[in-house]
């Protein structure tokens, strides 16, 4: 997998002056791939895991003049464009997969742990777009700040390779014109949080499902979980009776139907209930079974992708100062979760990290993705 990752980066231009490179742009490269897979959340980390896999690593590439030190790959993490690395990252992506189908959920994430030169500007903030059921983030791009994810949006949607049908979900943030009309550009459809920031077409569709007559006619479905000590019930209410809602907000490409999904939490304890109801428009039929599956794979981003790389990668507490070194070292994160998640093996995440850290056969040799017909490294 080495040479397809080496492959699919080879694009990158390495933007140290061609005479003054000692180690060149593969070598770290691989290097920093091989290190976060191990477990490194610093490059000091990185390193150090690079040292003791040396000899493995040589299989691959030359490695003349050993491991380069943490500055070195800091300095160049920083030097390299961070679109272009995580273009690279995606056309990486689609060679595993192939335009993905399905529901992509696209959230937003804070770099909590990264220093600015600029002690007065904002937070740096990355889109994410997790396909649910490849489980791999399919695009990605950084804005500075949650209020300009917005303008961000459409943009990061033009470059998904996703198929025909393919529902993409996203939260009230993202829950605009252009967006909307970007989905369908992609010939895709969507399930778009409503709150306060569309206040007005918020307000009609709650009033909506607040008629207990008009609520009687819409599609029903409920369903019920059990765990983490509760018990849930989901009943998700949809129509598309809602010509009165186009003609009182125009503009609304491809809206088909609006859902209100209703939570009902019980503590198994306690026996206290909870209840809390949100509401959605959508391209969509009127089926209250598909928009309430789609609105539970939305949450797949922050489970399955933005918890594991502040948990198991512990990506807030990296304190890199630089801008384009946080974007691409958190690039290499989720190039290095992906990898590990499709490893057929059913130990979790952080298991899977511990034996790669000290099991090189598990690493480089035994991580066969069979339904790729390829090895991990």
């Amino acid at each position: 997998m080495i040479a397809s990752f080496l492959e699919h980066f080879s694009a990158l231009e390495d933007p140290r002056y061609e005479g003054f490179v000692t180690y060149p742009l593969a070598e770290i490269l691989a290097g920093a791939l091989v290190g976060t897979l191990c477990g490194g959340e610093d490059w000091e980390e990185i390193v150090l895991f690079c040292e003791e896999k040396l000899d493995v690593l040589r299989q691959f590439l030359p490695y003349e003049n050993g491991i380069a030190s943490a500055k070195t790959f800091c300095r160049v993490f920083e030097l390299l464009n961070s679109q272009a690395f995580a273009a690279c990252f995606a056309t990486w992506v689609e060679s595993l997969t192939g335009p993905v189908k399905g529901v992509v959920a696209i959230d937003g994430k804070t770099m909590r742990g990264a220093r600015q030169d600029n002690p007065t500007a904002k937070a740096l903030h990355v889109l994410s777009a997790y396909a649910h059921e490849a489980g791999l983030v399919i695009g990605q791009r950084c804005v500075d700040g949650k209020s300009n994810e917005i303008t961000a949006l459409p943009h990061l949607v033009e470059t998904l390779a996703i198929e025909e049908g393919t529902i993409v979900t996203i939260d009230a943030m993202g829950t605009q014109k252009a967006v909307a009309q970007a989905i369908l550009n992609k010939n895709a459809d969507y399930v778009l949080a409503l709150k306060g920031n569309q206040s007005t077409l918020h307000d009609d569709v709650r009033l909506f499902f607040a008629d207990n007559k008009l609520a009687a006619l819409c599609d029903v479905y409920t369903a019920t979980d059990f765990g983490h000590g509760r018990i849930e019930e989901r009943t998700c209410r949809t129509t598309d009776d809602i010509a009165w809602l186009k003609e009182r907000h125009p503009g609304w490409q491809g809206l088909h139907s609006i859902a209100a999904l209703t939570s009902r939490r019980t503590d198994k304890k306690t026996g206290k209930t909870t209840s809390e109801t949100r509401f959605y428009i959508s391209s969509l039929e009127a089926s209250a079974g598909q928009i309430l599956a789609a609105t539970r794979a939305h949450w797949s981003v922050e489970n399955n992708l933005h918890w594991r790389l502040d948990v198991i990668f512990r990506e807030d507490v990296c304190q890199t100062c630089k801008k384009h070194a946080v974007l691409n070292l958190g690039t290499t994160r989720k190039l290095a979760l992906s990898l590990l998640k499709r490893h057929s093996s059913r130990m979790p995440i952080k298991r899977k990290i511990k034996k790669a850290s000290c099991n090189n056969g598990f690493l480089f040799l035994n991580t066969s993705l069979t339904s790729y017909g390829m090895a991990l490294l």
